[in-house]
């Protein structure tokens, strides 16, 4: 590694280095950020902290379905079932899923530990 030392009028010392090498080690840093993101992933997916979601649903999401029905079906509930779970009543979560019915946060909070995931999952 080619690099220069300079010291500042005030003492501060500073290291000049080619600007290449500047990336490479920039570069390097990242990729070790990268790395302990993985594995602090998949140390948490092995705990059942995480979960791996399908494309399809991710899919379904991106092109406009409710989240709350993607996630109620992935988990394989009928909605009598996910709106009994919830604490709420049938028609309401059927107004939610369509669109007719904005949740309260409460709802939502409710919902999204009736399907064991995070209320931002659902929004």
């Amino acid at each position: 590694m080619t690099k220069q030392v300079i010291v500042t009028p005030s003492g501060e010392r500073m290291v000049v280095l080619p600007e290449a090498e500047y990336n490479a080690l920039v570069e390097a840093a990242e990729d070790a950020e990268d790395l302990a993101a993985v594995a602090g992933f998949e140390e948490r997916l092995a705990r059942g902290e995480e979960e791996l979601v399908p494309a399809a649903m991710v899919d379904r999401i991106l092109g406009g379905d409710n989240p709350v029905r993607v996630w109620r079906e992935h988990r394989g509930l009928t909605a009598t079932a996910l709106a009994e779970k919830a604490g709420i009543a049938q028609s309401y979560l059927s107004q939610i899923e369509t669109g007719r019915r904005d949740g309260t946060v409460a709802t939502y909070r409710r919902i999204a530990e009736a399907l064991g995931v995070t209320v931002d999952d659902l929004i």
